[in-house]
């Protein structure tokens, strides 16, 4: 389960997209790079790319109201770099496990191709609770999982591509998309497992709180 971060009573704005300052806005990235110190930039070097590019989709696919509630989670991602070359796998078969069973079929297609690739090759994950997952999900949707069967014996992929930064898209675009009850809090909790399994994988410790005065000179409060 993902940690529960305190949330302050006042929130930067966060807005989709990039921004070349912060006087046109911020996105989950971006108030990343400046609480780092970094030069401003939504793919900041204080993060591991693979959990940035999850940040953005969720920062991008979240709308404009729920959006400021990913702040407390930026600080988190903070300093989290330089994970096990396994990592982009395990968040992959994250992403399935909160998404596979409520988006639509096509990308329950894609997803189970995706993850059963990653299940048969063995050094593309590590983490053995988030494959014991991904089986469970593929379980869930059998007309899917039979599909991606037939798909695989038939269609041959190149050894040395990973479906990982794909299925994370598909996954949160899925869940963006999908008709489920509050998709916000859908791709926030994601976000948040996320950004705890690679805190984890750090021994980063406990995720530093997000403090107002460290942020509100150069990035607008929401209201």
């Amino acid at each position: 389960m993902a940690a529960s971060i305190d949330t302050p009573d006042l929130l930067p704005l966060l807005a989709r997209g990039r921004h070349r300052s912060p006087r046109r806005g911020a996105c989950f990235m971006e108030l990343a790079s400046y609480l780092a110190g970094e030069r401003w930039s939504d793919a900041p070097r204080c993060t591991d790319p693979m959990l940035a590019a999850l940040a953005r989709m969720v920062n991008d696919s979240t709308s404009d109201a729920a959006r400021p509630h990913l702040a407390p989670l930026v600080p988190a991602v903070v300093g989290i770099r330089d994970l096990p070359a396994t990592f982009a796998g395990d968040l992959a078969l994250l992403a399935v496990a909160h998404s596979i069973r409520d988006v639509a079929a096509s990308h329950q297609r894609a997803l189970a191709v995706g993850t059963m690739r990653l299940l048969a090759a063995e050094r593309s994950t590590a983490h053995l609770p988030m494959r014991a997952r991904a089986r469970t999900a593929l379980r869930d949707v059998p007309d899917a999982t039979a599909w991606a069967e037939k798909f695989l014996g038939r269609v041959p992929v190149p050894p040395r591509y990973s479906p990982a930064p794909s299925m994370v898209e598909i996954a949160v675009q899925g869940l963006a998309t999908a008709c489920i009850d509050d998709p916000d809090a859908r791709l926030h909790r994601l976000l948040a497992e996320a950004v705890d399994l690679a805190r984890d994988l750090a021994a980063a410790g406990a995720a530093p709180p997000l403090v107002e005065q460290d942020w509100r000179e150069r990035v607008r409060a929401a209201v």
